[in-house]
């Protein structure tokens, strides 16, 4: 399975980016995808996560209200749309993914994810 990265880049605080992660049909179903970022210096951290349905998401503290999660199956592609960027969002971002047979969990842990992809960078200005 593979996974894709792109839409990273510099935006002013205040701003928006969405973030994609391109796979391939067969990894789009039944899989479930989180979203983790590592800021230098920090340890990687839980960002967003779906089960392969759609029907549960889990968001951390700190996005809550601005990142949203979601997927267009047409495209094989899962979407991070962040809202209201802040300089303290700045970290490289990584989509990973996970086989599920269930539908509805989702997953938080970086180590129950089978597949991550190369990660892409966002920087926020203040």
């Amino acid at each position: 399975v593979q996974l894709v990265e792109s839409g990273g880049g510099l935006v002013q605080a205040g701003g928006s980016l969405r973030l994609a992660c391109a796979t391939s049909r067969r990894a789009f179903s039944n899989h479930a995808v989180g979203w983790f970022r590592q800021a230098p210096g920090k340890e990687r951290e839980i960002v967003a996560a779906r089960s392969w349905t759609g029907r549960s998401t889990y968001f951390a503290d700190s996005v809550k209200g601005r990142f949203t999660i979601s997927g267009d199956g047409t495209k094989n592609t899962m979407y991070l749309t962040m809202n209201n960027l802040k300089p303290e969002d700045t970290a490289l971002y990584y989509c990973a993914a996970r086989w599920d047979r269930s539908g509805h969990r989702y997953y938080t842990d970086g180590t129950e994810y089978s597949y991550w992809g190369q990660g892409t960078l966002v920087t926020v200005s203040s």
